[in-house]
């Protein structure tokens, strides 16, 4: 049980107002590196054997995958296994829609004028969603971008029987398989996904909505949410080759879909996480607003039913009992979250996936050499606690390695 720690993780501080370091490109020598014992604990103030036993957790969890750890600012821990590798570009599924939450808050404050309500802004209208119209359900026309965002909008969630919630409680599974995302017209068949409450009235997790959002990020910006992405997010902070998974077979998506499917570097993803804990900043500009990121890690009007905000799970209510309370993070299929935990400096990459999720032709862009050893795994028998990078796995995963931080 990882549970000990709670209390010594609350009295923390934030560690990494004092450091303002920032990596360089990987192309310039990227992160600076503490992985040794020694210099882990002096250094990053991490037991690196505690991370080696989350390495070892990783592992078992899925086909191929790793975990990178940055904390104050060193990166101590990083391991890949199977198709995986820092310079790989696999698709992040779900993970993607942390990147299109924050192109939003962005997009929020550059364009006040634009959308002067901001996450209260009824987006179902000509000037934001011209696509939408007629509507299929007058109901939608009282959907706020907050909502969108928080997964409360009334879409109905994906899967063979997807659940609703309501102030936590679940309500009954739709039965029949509801219509979702179309890749090949994904902008009509997210506008189009039926609701199964009023807007606000209750939490179902809707690939759709975090695309709707893409599609007004792209109306009041004038830009494709992957352009706005590189430009505010990926150039400041020096990412490598990275894209969205856009080609699909012999078909080509138009428009990268704001509900995932980003593929970037390792060692890019943890950047983009340790802007966010610290502050939005990188170097000397504020890439992302801070009212914004602490919005991702608190109870929203938007959605009081779930601890779910922005696109982000957060740990406002101790949920995850070995995890400081100011944790957020967001995960994909296939096993991979990226965890942001901002008192502790703290920034963790667990990758996962499935062997598709390491194809080449989802990009183009050119990969490594692949390590096909675990293209047939199976989970240990018995271990389905880990299996799958399921959500017990992905916070037992954030619990072991905040166990492994060495405060002074």
């Amino acid at each position: 049980m990882i549970r000990t720690p709670v209390l010594v993780f609350l009295a923390a501080t934030s560690l990494h107002a004092a450091d303002t370091y920032f990596p360089p490109p990987d192309s310039e020598g990227g992160w600076r590196e503490a992985k040794d014992a020694k210099s882990c604990k002096a250094l990053a103030g991490m037991d690196l054997s505690k991370l080696e036993a989350a390495g070892i957790l990783t592992e078992r969890s899925t086909a191929h995958g790793g975990l990178v750890v940055v904390r104050n600012g060193y990166l101590c821990f990083e391991k890949y296994f199977g198709r995986a590798s820092r310079n790989a570009n696999p698709d992040m599924a779900s993970t993607g829609k942390a990147f299109c939450s924050i192109a939003c808050g962005i997009m929020l404050n550059e364009f006040k004028a634009k959308i002067p309500d901001g996450l209260d802004a009824k987006v179902f209208t000509e000037k934001y969603l011209p696509e939408a119209f007629p509507l299929n359900d007058p109901r939608k026309a009282n959907i706020t971008l907050g909502q969108l965002l928080c997964m409360s909008a009334g879409c109905w969630g994906e899967g063979q029987t997807p659940t609703g919630y309501v102030k936590g409680d679940p309500k009954p599974k739709q039965l029949k398989p509801v219509p979702g995302q179309n890749i090949k017209d994904l902008d009509k068949s997210s506008l189009d996904v039926p609701l199964w409450t009023d807007p606000g009235a209750g939490y179902s997790y809707s690939s759709p909505s975090p695309h709707i959002a893409s599609i007004v990020l792209r109306h009041v910006t004038g830009m494709e949410l992957k352009d706005y992405i590189n430009d505010r997010l990926a150039k400041p902070q020096g990412w490598g080759a990275w894209d969205y998974c856009l080609h699909r077979g012999d078909f080509v998506m138009p428009h990268a879909n704001g509900a995932g499917s980003t593929a970037l570097h390792a060692t890019d993803a943890v950047r983009f996480g340790y802007c966010l804990a610290h502050e939005g900043k990188w170097k000397d500009r504020q890439l992302v607003p801070l009212d914004y990121i602490k919005k991702c890690q608190m109870y929203l009007p938007y959605n009081p039913h779930t601890p779910f905000s922005l696109q982000f799970e957060h740990n406002s209510d101790g949920h995850v009992a070995g995890a400081p309370k100011d944790a957020f993070w967001k995960s994909g299929a296939g096993g991979f979250c990226l965890y942001v935990v901002p008192s502790l400096d703290l920034v963790i990459y667990k990758l996962g996936g499935k062997t598709g999720q390491y194809d080449p032709t989802l990009t183009l862009i050119p990969q490594p050499k692949p390590d096909t050893s675990r293209d047939n795994w199976e989970p240990f028998p018995g271990n389905a606690f880990m299996e799958g990078g399921g959500a017990s796995s992905l916070t037992r995963i954030l619990e072991t390695v905040c166990l492994a931080v060495r405060l002074p």
